[in-house]
């Protein structure tokens, strides 16, 4: 197991966005698209996401243009890696990867003097869940992935080179946070510092207590939620691997509630998750009793990850609200001794 080395993130640039431009016009010419092809931003947070039509040829794709100096060019290697391993080898349906005319997975160039990476993906059909409308259902099913991903990453040997980061103590709320720290979030002032700062070390002190070893710690999605399913008929896709890496498999759990931990039915989702989960692979009590520290431990993280990411979306969105919402969590969490967060 080899892990990137931590990279702290901050808001995306005009120029960056430039940047970000020039690639996606640069690598359409290397897939064999016809002089009709048009592409359009649909996302942007760490990397810059466009939907790719192609008329002349009725072809089609997705096209992520990776954050710069965000990934290294072996760690987005190791990212396909593993979705084409886990295609190829579970019922989890993942990206189909477009190589480039000469057959590279990765399109690499060179932008006022840096190295930048792309990957073309196949179009995959359906929707995402309603976030308006979040049934128990839904996170059943979440479970389900989630342990089909776990099992495969426990009996999985990844390639020689693979390399992907460590979302492990250091690297989250520790002294190295590759998303920045949560006290630069937005609206933290010396009430939030103190009660957060209390949060954090309960997390710390609950995480030494688990440990780390194999059966607790190895390769996840890192941002498994409804947002990265696509539903179409009875099938399930995944996407959007871009975090993937090595952590606590629970923490997995924390991720699936990312942006909605507040929401009075939690609970409900955790035992639907839960049923999920072990409907696929064991899950023991002491593991369900972790649950709310994972779920602190990521809505720290966003606290940081808002406060270094004014682009985003959720941010737009949300703001200083979400500190709002996370002072409350926050205060059951502590108040419990970190067995609760609603």
């Amino acid at each position: 197991m080899t892990t990137e080395p931590r990279g702290v993130v901050s808001a995306r640039t005009e120029e960056q966005e430039r940047r970000d431009d020039v690639v996606s016009v640069e690598a359409l010419a290397h897939y064999g698209f016809s002089d009709e092809v048009r592409h359009e931003l649909i996302t942007l947070s760490e990397n810059a996401t466009y939907r790719v039509d192609d008329p002349g040829t009725g072809r089609t794709g997705i096209l992520r243009v990776h954050r710069q100096d965000y990934h290294s060019l072996r760690s987005i290697q190791s990212e396909l890696d593993w979705l084409t391993a886990l295609r190829a080898e579970t019922d989890v349906r993942t990206n189909i990867i477009i190589p480039t005319k000469v057959g590279d997975r990765v399109y690499v160039t060179e932008v006022d003097g840096v190295e930048r990476y792309a990957v073309m993906f196949e179009v995959m059909f359906g929707k995402e869940p309603d976030g308006r409308v979040l049934h128990a259902t839904s996170f059943r099913t979440l479970g389900e992935i989630t342990a089909q991903l776990h099992r495969h990453a426990r009996a999985w040997t990844p390639p020689e080179g693979f390399r992907r980061f460590s979302w492990d103590w250091e690297h989250t709320l520790g002294g190295s946070p590759r998303w920045g720290r949560w006290q630069d979030g937005i609206g933290i002032g010396d009430a939030e510092v103190d009660l957060f700062g209390r949060a954090a070390e309960i997390v710390r002190e609950r995480l030494a207590e688990f440990g780390s070893g194999p059966d607790r710690y190895g390769l996840v999605h890192a941002d498994l939620r409804l947002a990265n399913l696509l539903v179409d008929g009875d099938q399930v896709n995944v996407i959007d691997f871009d975090d993937c890496g090595y952590s606590w498999y629970l923490y997995d759990f924390g991720t699936a509630v990312s942006f909605i931990e507040d929401d009075p039915r939690l609970p409900e989702w955790q035992d639907a998750w839960v049923e999920g989960y072990r409907s696929v692979a064991p899950l023991s009590e002491e593991e369900v009793a972790m649950l709310p520290t994972f779920v602190m431990l990521r809505r720290l993280l966003l606290v940081a990850w808002m406060g270094s990411h004014s682009h985003a979306q959720e941010v737009q969105e949300q703001g200083a609200a979400f500190t709002t919402g996370t002072r409350r969590l926050a205060r059951q969490y502590v108040d419990s001794d970190g067995s609760r967060v609603t």
